[in-house]
């Protein structure tokens, strides 16, 4: 293969790379919203998301660890994001709870006012 491929090649993976990456937050804003998971349990799988964004970060970049990290803390850091609006959908999606718990039970349609 050219030089020429060979670079083109190492450009397409590096955005499919970065591409994948910027979807973090949204993966886990709607992991939120349907009630898969809350804030705080994405918060306790840190840890696991940190290896996990440097292996992803090992496989889809090329062999030297300046791409790797190069991947990796962006990664771990746009997961830090998504957690940190979650929270906030969170507990949006709680007092509208709240609100529709209230207005069912104070506007039964069995109920007649008089």
């Amino acid at each position: 293969m050219t030089d020429i491929g060979r670079y083109l090649d190492f450009v397409i993976t590096l955005f499919f790379a970065f591409g994948l990456a910027f979807e973090v937050p949204i993966v886990t804003i709607i992991l939120v919203i349907t009630n898969v998971s809350t804030p705080k349990s994405l918060a306790a799988k840190r840890p696991y998301v940190i290896v996990g964004a440097f292996v992803v970060g090992m496989l889809l970049t090329p062999p030297d660890v300046i791409s790797q990290t190069l991947l990796a803390i962006p990664i771990w850091l746009l997961y830090e994001l998504g957690i940190f609006f979650s929270k906030f959908i969170s507990s949006n999606s709680k007092i509208s709870e709240e609100v529709l718990y209230d207005n069912i039970n104070n506007n039964n349609p069995g109920d007649k006012k008089k």
